[in-house]
């Protein structure tokens, strides 16, 4: 025979479901908003990551205009003394200490592209930083040799008025001497306000000392 339950024990029973149906809801809605915030969180921290790099970019083509004629070793106490350098990791400190060397160690007109390359990185656009971070990954992924005829291309590219580089490219000269690949290289670097020379990735002002 099935036990008859009381009144008391059937209320307890459809209390708890209750309860358990109403948890549910709750919980999932708790969920939903952990998971808001996280990428909320994610979304700001990604948007102060970027305008890090562009304070640090912009400040280290300032940092190099003000202390580049000093000696070396006054270059290196202006430096370690630099609010934002001393806010870095120590790994990174020691990265900017040896690109600063590397910096002194090159002719002053190169040392002087590399400023203006920076400074001109600072005002390209979001679109056109991205293309030229496109690029320059697309032309890593060259062989060595077609890697420097592509450059040496870019660097007789930037001589010419803006209107006659693509011209040249469309050439017969440059469809025999250059894959479709390359050509497109070329074309989009030479759209760019400042295409690369030595290295696509030198306008980088991360990639530069600060």
């Amino acid at each position: 025979m099935f036990r008859v339950k009381t009144s008391w024990q059937l209320v307890a029973a459809a209390g708890l479901a209750l309860a358990a149906i109403g948890a549910t809801p709750s919980m999932a809605q708790t969920a939903a908003q952990n998971r808001r915030e996280q990428r909320q969180e994610q979304k700001e921290q990604r948007q102060q990551r970027k305008a890090a790099a562009q304070r640090e970019g912009k400040h280290a083509g300032d940092w190099l205009n003000r202390y580049k004629n000093l000696p070396p070793e006054e270059q290196k106490k202006a430096l370690e003394n630099d609010s934002q350098f001393q806010s870095l990791p120590p790994e990174r400190q020691q990265k900017l200490r040896d690109r600063l060397q590397k910096f002194n160690n090159l002719p002053p007109e190169q040392q002087q592209r590399i400023i203006d390359r920076m400074e001109t990185w600072e005002h390209l656009t979001p679109e056109q930083k991205n293309k030229a971070r496109d690029l320059f990954q697309q032309m890593q992924q060259l062989p060595p040799e077609r890697r420097k005829v592509v450059q040496s291309a870019v660097e007789d590219l930037r001589q010419m008025p803006p209107e006659q580089r693509q011209q040249a490219i469309d050439s017969d000269r440059y469809k025999t001497q250059f894959s479709p690949q390359e050509r497109g290289l070329l074309s989009g670097m030479s759209q760019l306000p400042l295409a690369p020379a030595e290295n696509p990735g030198e306008s980088q002002p991360e990639d530069e000392p600060k």
